[in-house]
């Protein structure tokens, strides 16, 4: 807004000049009568007849003459007046237009900005999405080997793994021994009679 103000402080300040020196070029402060030469006079009798005294005709056109001037310069003032105030419009039109330029580019900055920041979000989503997938794939293949090789060992080890039950009895001399051996789906029957070395 300042410079607006500016600019239309300097228009008007020329046209004023302009103004002034049209002013001055047409209304001179020297008048016709004033740099006309003195007529020379001459004295008959009662009469004093002027030598170089103008016609009616030509009154008529030096008046016609400054007529035309006053309309020139009216003239000429109403079309500088006329060109300061479009050029002024258009000045302000131009500020106008500028300001307008100036919004829509901002805008378009923005969105172009905001589009940039969604796009690299989704992108970055996209590719968080792909690593965790990746991620939770091995994850599961891991998980299923070792499901794997824990059902193979505990397999195994049940097949492995066994137990012994068993009783025995003393007579005399003599240890009977009855032994059960349990190994995973198999069983061992072991009976024996083991004779005791006892002195009398």
């Amino acid at each position: 807004m300042a410079l607006v103000k500016e600019m239309k402080l300097k228009i008007t300040t020329a046209f004023f000049r302009i103004n002034n020196f049209f002013t001055a070029k047409f209304f001179s402060t020297t008048s016709v009568e004033e740099t006309r030469a003195p007529c020379p006079t001459e004295h008959t009798g009662t009469k004093t007849i002027h030598l170089w005294e103008e016609t009616s005709k030509q009154v008529a056109l030096r008046r016609e003459k400054g007529a035309i001037q006053i309309q020139a310069w009216w003239r000429g003032t109403l079309v500088r007046r006329t060109l300061l105030h479009a050029a002024l419009r258009t000045y302000i039109i131009q500020c106008w237009w500028r300001r307008v330029l100036a919004r829509v580019l901002a805008k378009r900055r923005h969105d172009a900005l905001e589009h940039y920041a969604r796009q690299e979000q989704a992108i970055v989503k996209v590719q968080a999405c792909f690593r965790m997938w990746s991620i939770r794939r091995r994850y599961c293949r891991l998980l299923n080997a070792a499901r794997i090789i824990q059902a193979y060992w505990r397999w195994r080890s049940c097949h492995t793994r066994g137990f012994i039950q068993g009783r025995y009895e003393l007579k005399a001399n003599l240890l009977n021994l009855q032994l059960e051996i349990l190994l995973g789906s198999q069983a061992y029957r072991v009976t024996q009679c083991i004779p005791l070395p006892i002195k009398e």
